[in-house]
């Protein structure tokens, strides 16, 4: 009886602190970064600053090199992909083929502008995180006008992430925040110390930390070990419950479930 009861605390445990993912498939590949799958399935990446759109039937790419590294790219939109060249204070707008349809230099508007942080929001709107003001705000590139919708910041950020309808943010002290195109800001809570991270939804994150890949759910504050069969990998993404990782060898895809 007494092993009996051992063994029903030991699958509680693995059930509540270990989640195994189910393996879909691994893709070979070599690349500097992967950026992840936007809503159609095409695979973007990062080699040398250029940066590759994929399918399984055509390749694209674009670069600019006058304009420096590339930053971050925002796939939310696979019609209005938004490239980040902080360096330069400028936004490039690329349509499905990767061909630029707007460029916007953030250095030429009414109020100077430092951003820090940025991603599509919903109409002719990028969020942006103005660090001479240490404000989050909605910017309008047809307007050439920016709506501040927060005070100035207490703690600096560290990461973000947006998508049409927030911004959300983890500061220094590892809290993190979320702010919706009205300005309301809702404190979410503090996150475990990570190595990367990535919302999977409003209320779990996924982090690394080390070698080894959990799951964070704000309710409850518990960490759950992801059981994937890399040791080591350079990044991860997730989206519509497939977790990718990205390793030296190329990708592999996981089935996850998170509600």
């Amino acid at each position: 009886m007494k092993k009996v009861f051992v063994l029903f605390l030991w699958v509680c445990f693995s059930t509540v602190w270990a989640q195994k993912p189910i393996l879909v498939h691994a893709l070979p590949f070599s690349a500097d970064t992967f950026l992840g799958y936007d809503a159609l399935g095409a695979m973007y990446t990062i080699s040398e600053n250029v940066l590759t759109k994929k399918t399984t039937r055509e390749t694209w790419q674009f670069k600019q090199p006058q304009l420096g590294k590339i930053s971050r790219v925002d796939l939310q939109n696979p019609l209005k992909i938004v490239v980040f060249f902080q360096n330069f204070n400028t936004l490039v707008l690329l349509d499905n083929q990767l061909n630029e349809t707007q460029k916007i230099d953030l250095s030429d508007s009414a109020n100077p502008l430092l951003p820090l942080g940025v991603g599509l929001a919903s109409g002719n709107r990028l969020w942006l995180y103005d660090g001479l003001t240490q404000k989050i705000g909605l910017y309008d590139y047809t307007k050439k006008d920016f709506q501040k919708l927060t005070t100035t910041l207490t703690n600096a950020m560290v990461y973000y992430e947006s998508d049409f309808n927030y911004f959300k943010w983890i500061d220094v002290q590892r809290n993190a925040y979320r702010c919706n195109i009205y300005g309301k800001i809702d404190a979410l809570g503090t996150v475990p110390e990570y190595d990367q991270l990535l919302w999977a939804t409003d209320a779990v994150l996924l982090y690394k930390k080390g070698v080894d890949l959990y799951r964070y759910d704000f309710v409850g504050n518990k960490s759950t070990l992801i059981e994937i069969g890399e040791k080591t990998f350079k990044n991860f993404t997730y989206k519509d419950q497939i977790l990718s990782i990205f390793t030296n060898q190329g990708i592999t895809n996981y089935k996850i479930t998170i509600p």
